[in-house]
């Protein structure tokens, strides 16, 4: 069976909307666009589908993956058109390509790394009126960098723990408009971008409550012999 790997970006009021639903649209989306999905057996099929790395609610992102099953094959650009044209706003649909069936290439097993790029708001009333990174912000996370452990209080449905998060930041770089990370993701390690900045916060003595930021996420990542590569290059256009 075909196997291919969508990639889409989510934006706008769409931020809002949580994984579910997200899976959900995409559902009602492939019928509407007549793209040859294929179903599971059983007395109640569904759509063989999966997400390699859900987003949170509130983040915007370039580089979101669903890895599908086909019955049938489809051209990479019959299908970007046929979803674009079915689509919402805050959902487009960037990329689709075919991908290795085996199991240990699916988009949720392969990812290793996401990159992100977090902005300083002037309030959180609007992802939209932003403001510059401080100036000493640059000086203060080289700084925050250098430390050997960084503590922090992560909780999970079940319990919380205290865990040491500077090994899972792999870059953070400071410009005059964002900051850029690129921190550990997938199901055995993940660092969300928020619970980063809440310790840079309280490293440099600030209140979090006080500095609004908002999250978008770049693209999502695997890991080779050369580093990290995004979801999207290990696949190819499907003629």
């Amino acid at each position: 069976m075909l196997k291919a790997r969508i990639k889409f970006r989510k934006y706008g009021i769409m931020r809002f909307i949580g994984h579910l639903d997200v899976m959900r649209f995409f559902q009602k989306a492939m019928r509407r666009a007549n793209i040859p999905i294929a179903f599971t057996g059983g007395y109640s099929p569904h759509m063989i589908m999966s997400f390699a790395q859900p987003l949170g609610v509130g983040l915007t992102s370039d580089g979101e993956y669903l890895d599908i099953e086909l019955m049938e094959s489809i051209s990479s650009e019959d299908a970007v058109r046929q979803l674009n044209e079915v689509s919402v706003e805050g959902i487009e649909i960037l990329s689709f390509v075919q991908i290795s069936d085996e199991k240990k290439a699916s988009g949720m097993t392969i990812v290793a790394a996401a990159r992100y790029e977090v902005t300083c708001l002037e309030s959180k009333k609007s992802v939209e009126v932003t403001r510059n990174i401080p100036f000493d912000w640059n000086e203060k996370i080289t700084d925050f960098l250098k430390r050997s452990e960084i503590k922090v209080l992560k909780k999970t449905k079940k319990n919380e723990r205290e865990i040491n998060i500077r090994p899972l930041i792999y870059e953070m770089n400071v410009s005059e408009e964002h900051i850029q990370m690129l921190l550990a993701a997938g199901s055995e390690e993940n660092l969300k971008p928020d619970l980063v900045m809440q310790a840079f916060l309280k490293y440099a003595g600030m209140d979090i409550e006080e500095t609004p930021f908002h999250y978008h996420r770049i693209d999502v990542y695997a890991k080779d012999d050369n580093g990290f590569v995004p979801l999207e290059n290990l696949g190819r256009i499907i003629d």
